[in-house]
């Protein structure tokens, strides 16, 4: 089971995957809460500038937050968690 440090701001709500992630880490030999605990602690991964800046603009009022991440396997995961905070969803870019 994966830990969130002091620092985690929002609740991940319902947690799901698509096909798509879930293969993506099985290839990889990773599991989903590694990932979850960096994106519920802040730490975005491979985002530009522009979107981490969204990030924290979102996070202080309340819209979508995102984070993308590469797998061990070289595919990217993207982390969605929705502005109600209801449903973080684990998925591929293209899936999107």
């Amino acid at each position: 089971m994966w830990q969130t440090s002091k620092q985690s701001t929002f609740a991940l709500g319902q947690i799901v995957a698509t096909p798509g992630a879930l293969a993506a880490l099985e290839k990889a030999g990773q599991a989903p809460g590694e990932f979850l605990a960096r994106h519920v602690n802040r730490e975005r991964g491979d985002l530009s500038d522009d979107d981490r800046k969204e990030n924290e603009y979102s996070l202080v009022h309340g819209f979508r937050l995102l984070s993308g991440y590469r797998t061990n396997a070289g595919d990217k995961i993207w982390i969605i968690t929705e502005s109600d905070r209801s449903v973080t969803t684990l998925l591929l870019p293209e899936e999107y």
